[in-house]
């Protein structure tokens, strides 16, 4: 990581100290990062597939994948492309281009903070006790979604993904309580990222908006993973030329841009899979062949659509994810021993986890009357939240890590 800040702060100096050919080295600097990636992070998936389809016995290289490589990466391409485009922006000051890579709130998990949306914090910020406390309450948000919500239902993911599925009730368990998991599991680790900023006087965009209430593919990635998103839009999308060159174009952009989003989750063909299979459903819509007048079927159309992205995305191979969405909508005949593991699954407290992951899913609106006595009831709430979060933290060893792979 120290590596890659030092390399990117000499060639964003150069970039800006150039008038002419800084865009060759913009190039080799994108060049840099990408081949920092391909190297420790799909060298393997490139040696192996090499391998199986020349019919070769190439060594497949175990390299340690630095944790946490693709979001800093991402932000040190964020700072390069910035002052490419304006040379204003470029950071004279070495230490403030360190603060802005490795801010450890959000270094292994998110979200990727752009870095002309944070320029001017990294030497003007105020620290507040009101901000202080707002941080507070935020981080306890994410910590109770990550430990009281994702975990819950990672557990019965995980245990789920170690037998072999052949019930459409038991796929269809694992599959809502994934989605579940990962959303409470990201926006929890976004969450305190933000809360954390919010203590050093950082202000963070957010990550996600309530994607689950979503009406198409499209809104739903206006409201998922935003970061990423939005850097794929500003970084990739546009410059490949957006929608200005005609509908061929502009669905040829868009899919490219879905299957770098699949890739850059992790060294799997099942990412680069679920990535074109949400770019295919942007594509469809974006060329009105699926009909989204109908609320109601929106909304079914669009979950069943996340539903199935997830199946593919969680697997750990495509054969799988194929046997696992064949199962959802064709293994009606039950199986004994599948009833017995969903019974032993949904406990009381699995039970309380999943409501609350339903109804936390969606937005909560507080009436202008009740807003009054707001402050106090979350600070109370926030406290409730610690005592249980520390609770669970001392009871439960269960603490899975999604983001290795990142």
């Amino acid at each position: 990581m120290i590596g890659s800040i030092l390399v990117n702060y000499v060639m964003a100096r150069l970039i800006a100290s150039k008038q002419q050919g800084a865009q060759w080295i913009l190039a080799l600097t994108v060049l840099f990062n990408i081949g920092l990636l391909v190297a420790f992070k799909y060298s393997a998936l490139l040696a192996e597939t090499i391998g199986h389809v020349l019919g070769l016995q190439i060594p497949v290289p175990e390299i340690a994948l630095p944790i946490g490589i693709s979001f800093y990466t991402f932000q040190a391409l964020s700072y390069c492309i910035d002052v490419y485009r304006d040379r204003e922006a470029v950071q004279k000051n070495v230490w403030k281009l360190m603060l802005y890579i490795s801010f450890f709130p959000q270094l292994i998990a998110g979200p990727i903070v752009k870095y002309h949306d944070i320029e001017k914090q990294l030497s003007d910020r105020q620290i507040t006790i009101k901000d202080t406390a707002s941080g507070i309450q935020r981080f306890l948000c994410g910590l109770g979604k990550k430990l009281l919500i994702a975990n819950a239902m990672a557990y019965i993911v995980d245990t789920l993904y170690t037998t072999q599925m052949n019930f459409f009730l038991t796929a269809w368990l694992a599959a809502i309580c994934y989605i579940f998991q990962i959303y409470f599991d990201f926006s929890g680790y976004s969450d305190m990222a933000i809360g954390l900023g919010r203590m050093f006087g950082f202000t963070f965009l957010e990550n996600f908006n309530y994607p689950y209430i979503s009406a198409s593919i499209q809104e739903f990635w206006r409201r998922w993973h935003i970061s990423l998103s939005t850097w794929f839009k500003e970084y990739l999308y546009i410059p490949l030329g957006g929608n200005r060159k005609g509908e061929t174009r502009t669905m040829i952009n868009k899919l490219i841009v879905f299957m770098a989003t699949g890739i850059w989750h992790g060294a799997n063909w099942t990412f680069l899979v679920w990535g074109l299979f949400h770019g295919l459903f942007i594509t469809l819509e974006y060329k009105n062949w699926i009909p989204l007048k109908n609320k109601v079927f929106s909304h079914i159309y669009t979950m069943l659509v996340v539903i199935c992205g997830f199946v593919i995305f969680r697997a750990d191979t495509i054969g799988q994810a194929g046997h696992l969405l064949l199962t959802m909508f064709t293994g009606f005949q039950a199986v004994p021993d599948e009833w017995m593991l969903i019974a032993k699954l949904l406990t009381p407290y699995n039970v309380l986890c999943l409501l609350a992951a339903i109804v936390l899913s969606a937005p909560v609106s507080v009436k202008r009357k009740e807003r009054i006595s707001a402050p106090i009831v979350f600070y109370g709430a926030s406290m409730i939240l610690l005592i249980f979060c520390i609770m669970n933290l001392a009871t439960s060893s269960y603490n899975p890590f999604i983001y290795f792979r990142f």
